[in-house]
């Protein structure tokens, strides 16, 4: 029989509580339970996506209600030993959740939030494109790892879904260091894809009640797609996000080389969609979940000489760029960009906004990601 991945599509038009952990009940059941993926006896990891503190409302991280879920499932189901961390983009695990409902959930269900306090070096033979990484060591004292990403666009590869939240896995600034090793959209893919098959989440759950258009994945704008999605297979997952969206999959990095390293599938013939009404075909369910209008990089990229001689000479490739109307001058892009001689800087002085030297630019993007106030575009 062909082997084909599963993908759980659970309708949610709202965080009430009960709606959440109702059908995220019924998505676990169609998998076979949750005691399929996690022993009793493992220290289980929740990862969510802690990209920076942000109202919830702005759908920047995954809400607390779906987090909240998926701990008070486990408590029920006799899970005892569980923890909640992130390496987040700035600030700490705690910092970032304070406020937000995710701290106060977590108190209530005696799950642990922890700050990462120490990177270790793993080497990975195996590896394609990476050959070891830095991890916490809190991360590696773990049995088994619940990934809980939040559905949103992604200007370096298009969007950040459940193959790109294991990014999170990396310690402190080697996060940082990572964007300037694998500074391409593929090679960083390909990274991320080692990343995943070394570490192995055994289930990845995407919380796109609300998710994020346009100028994601920190800077986009809310808006309803009112589904959760759930699998063991990442790339299947993110491809199921991409056709909701009307995004041909195979644009999307992660999923391109996801397939083809063995991650997962991507392709329709190879995925099975199922809601709590039963099977779907894929069809279906844009038609009834789907958004074309999503704002999404649905642009083809091409491989001619012409695009070659531009990536090589440095014209008409994507750059971050400046509002000054809206910049506040905080200085947080000149603190995320990787590069050691900086490609953002004051260079005018911190009376004026800060000025590109798109020479050094890497287009990792994490100045767009990383700013609070939407004052840095992709163009």
């Amino acid at each position: 029989m062909e082997q084909k991945s599963k993908v759980i599509l659970l309708p949610c038009n709202s965080y009430r509580e009960e709606l959440v952990y109702e059908q995220l009940k019924k998505g676990l059941e169609l998998l076979g339970g949750i005691e399929t993926f996690v022993k009793k006896e493992d220290k289980i990891l929740l990862k969510p996506n802690l990209l920076k503190r942000a109202e919830v409302e702005k759908a920047v991280i995954t809400h607390p209600a779906v987090v909240a879920a998926l701990g008070r499932i486990l408590r029920e189901e006799g899970y005892k030993n569980i923890i909640l961390g992130d390496s987040c983009g700035t600030s700490s695990t705690r910092k970032v959740i304070k406020g937000t409902g995710m701290d106060t959930a977590l108190e209530r269900l005696n799950i642990p939030a922890v700050d990462f306090s120490e990177g270790r070096r793993v080497a990975y033979s195996k590896g394609i494109q990476a050959k070891e990484f830095i991890l916490p060591k809190e991360l590696l004292e773990c049995d088994s790892i619940l990934s809980i990403c939040k559905m949103k666009t992604h200007a370096l590869e298009r969007i950040t879904g459940a193959v790109k939240n294991s990014y999170g896995f990396v310690y402190g600034f080697h996060k940082a260091k990572g964007h300037t090793q694998y500074p391409s959209a593929d090679s960083f893919a390909r990274m991320l894809v080692d990343l995943n098959t070394f570490m192995r989440p055994k289930l990845y759950l995407m919380d796109g009640i609300v998710a994020m258009e346009g100028n994601g994945p920190g800077s986009g704008d809310p808006v309803p797609m009112n589904v959760m999605l759930l699998s063991a297979d990442p790339v299947a997952l993110d491809s199921v996000f991409c056709r909701l969206i009307h995004l041909d999959p195979k644009l999307v990095p992660t999923n391109y080389h996801g397939e083809k390293m063995g991650l997962g599938f991507w392709r329709e013939e190879k995925l099975s969609l199922v809601t709590p009404q039963g099977p779907v075909s894929m069809e279906e369910a844009v038609k009834k979940w789907g958004r074309p209008d999503f704002k999404a990089d649905r642009s083809v990229m091409r491989n001619g000489i012409w695009e070659k001689m531009a990536r090589a000479l440095n014209i008409f490739q994507k750059k971050p760029y400046i509002d000054q109307e809206k910049c506040i001058r905080c200085g947080i892009c000149v603190k995320s960009c990787p590069v050691p001689q900086k490609a953002v800087s004051f260079s005018k002085g911190k009376g004026q906004p800060p000025v590109y030297d798109y020479k050094k630019c890497i287009r990792c993007f994490c100045c767009q990601e990383m700013c609070p106030e939407k004052a840095i575009r992709v163009k």
